[in-house]
């Protein structure tokens, strides 16, 4: 299994651990982050999460070939189907009432970065490399990106996000409000730990409630935002320029938009 869980001291851990494929997500690892959110929910001798990838990576986002392979339809990435393992897992991440913290070393691509808009608290390494790169693939923002991302950066450096696909560094991630903090590589995920459990020792209910009262206000919003680029992103997905997109990357050659 590509994702690996664990609950040590009040905190369940779900790390992604598909080093090989650089911590690409297939639809079976969306459906055991998903399963392992609703755990630790369900878990009352759960107080938070903890996710967090390999030394060098975090994620480098979907899996390209289980991407094409299940997104017209069968579940993966771009299913308009709300049920699909990709969609359980950003309603499972959005419907975690308990803090969620993220420890991000090396690259977080795609909704390697997104995700991270939704997580209540993120330390990235002095190594770390965050990047949107959806319209390079002739694809739309993802996770409510195009609606949060704007509001934490202003309109002018987010089209440079994810308009341009623009990589950022971790400390402009800690800037714009993405991150709480850089530190070295080898402290980050200690450093996450040490957060997490800290809230063994604040009331459990407390901090719920007080995690519903500051995502209330826009979680409406968030949630039909997300359902309309999943709209958008499925047919995106279909479109002759992601074909061309994911062909170029196949063939490790630069995409010719030229003819669109």
């Amino acid at each position: 299994m590509s994702i690996k869980t664990a609950t040590l001291n009040g905190v369940t851990t779900i790390e992604i651990a598909r080093p090989e494929k650089k911590n690409a997500l297939t639809v079976a690892m969306y459906q055991a982050m998903s399963d392992a959110l609703n755990a630790a929910r369900a878990d009352g001798t759960v107080r938070a999460v903890l996710i967090t990838g390999q030394p060098g990576i975090f994620t480098s986002g979907n899996d390209i070939e289980d991407f094409m392979s299940r997104g017209t339809g069968g579940g993966g990435a771009g299913s308009e189907d709300n049920e699909s393992p990709v969609f359980k897992f950003m309603r499972a991440l959005l419907d975690c009432d308990k803090p969620v913290v993220a420890a991000v070393t090396g690259a977080a691509i795609g909704i390697g970065t997104t995700l991270l808009l939704h997580c209540d608290f993120v330390y990235v390494s002095d190594e770390a490399r965050l990047a949107m790169p959806f319209v390079s693939l002739g694809l739309v923002p993802e996770f409510a990106s195009s609606l949060v991302v704007p509001q934490l950066m202003g309109n002018r450096r987010a089209a440079e996000k994810l308009l341009l696909g623009e990589p950022f560094t971790p400390e402009q991630a800690v800037e714009c409000g993405i991150a709480n903090a850089v530190l070295p590589a080898t402290e980050v995920v200690n450093h996450a730990r040490r957060v997490a459990e800290r809230f063994n020792a604040l009331p459990p209910g407390a901090v719920r409630e007080a995690k519903q009262l500051m995502r209330a206000p826009q979680r409406e919003l968030v949630l039909q935002t997300i359902r309309t680029e999943g709209e958008l992103f499925a047919k995106r997905l279909r479109s002759p320029e992601a074909m061309e997109a994911f062909q170029a990357f196949f063939q490790k050659r630069q995409p010719d938009f030229s003819k669109f």
